[in-house]
């Protein structure tokens, strides 16, 4: 088991790395090498994800795809895989040296289905981005219909899996900044493992899942169909299984959440709801709905 200091210098290494993504620090990009050799699983997984937030932003994409590929392929833990895989994907052409192997690992049945799916999706992006740069597709940006630039696509695919030119891209991504201020905004509850969340039930669920030992995301973002890109509540990666707090009432509320239970649902996605009136239940909710699914808590 770890010591206190190792989990507090582990934080410290996992919160630089998301901070270098997430402000798109790219003086900070050699930092990044050292943390995917970390031995901290979950500071390689996000060194790994801020390699990929800064892949358009003029870095060394050369050195960050040899970086990369290796982790993609042989890191001993699969979620961190998981991200590199990711990340090489927004590399797009640069990734070309790594295709064989992201389509061994999509066509592996012995993979993670995770892990296959990403591969799989990686292997589409860059076989694109190559075709792009060869002249031979021709992209158009979905607001204004303009021709967009092999940069351009790989841009704003990367950002919104969607095709942008650059003054409609800054423009979404303002309203997108905008929206997901908002949502921190409304995070004020904190749950005993320290995870900030918007309500009284997301606090609840959240502390059953810590308590059973189940590993959680929260209001992570997944692209889980098309061109659509969800914040589910929870996502437990161990069991690839999403779990949605649907605890509002009103008529725009209502709306999201039909939309979004149509996402789930036309792709086959392992979801279980919960409402306000099951609170007083929740364990046994819980505990039934995980055992459709395969998994027995103890």
């Amino acid at each position: 088991m770890k010591n206190p200091m190792d989990r507090q210098l582990e934080k410290k290494l996992s919160d630089r790395a998301v901070a270098i993504g997430r402000e798109g620090n790219v003086a900070a990009f050699d930092e990044l090498f050292e943390l995917l050799k970390s031995s901290s699983a979950n500071a390689r997984r996000l060194a790994a994800s801020a390699m990929g937030k800064l892949a358009w932003m003029g870095v060394d994409q050369a050195k960050a795809v040899a970086a990369l590929g290796p982790v993609a392929r042989n890191d001993s833990h699969a979620q961190t895989r998981q991200y590199a895989i990711k990340a090489l994907k927004a590399y797009g052409c640069a990734s070309k040296p790594w295709l064989g192997d992201l389509r061994d690992m999509a066509a592996n049945p012995a993979e993670k289905e995770y892990i296959r799916r990403d591969a799989a999706s990686a292997v589409e992006f860059i076989e694109e981005a190559l075709r792009v740069a060869d002249a031979s597709a021709v992209h158009r940006c979905q607001r204004c219909h303009t021709e967009t630039t092999a940069e351009e696509f790989a841009r704003s695919n990367q950002a919104f899996q969607r095709v942008f030119c650059d003054r409609c891209f800054d423009e979404v991504f303002l309203e997108r900044r905008n929206f997901e201020t908002q949502v921190e905004l409304n995070k004020t509850i904190t749950a005993e493992d320290g995870t900030v969340v918007q309500s009284e039930g997301e606090r609840r669920i959240a502390e059953w899942l810590t308590a059973h030992g189940l590993v959680y995301r929260y209001d992570a973002k997944f692209r889980i169909i098309g061109e659509c890109q969800i914040r589910p509540d929870f996502y437990l990666p161990e069991l690839d299984l999403y779990i949605e707090y649907w605890g509002m009432d009103t008529p725009q509320y209502k709306m999201s959440m039909y939309k979004k239970q149509t996402l789930y649902q036309q792709e086959s996605k392992r979801l279980i709801s919960v409402y306000p009136h099951d609170l007083p239940n929740l364990n046994t909710l819980l505990i039934s709905k995980l055992r459709l699914f395969g998994y027995s808590i103890a």
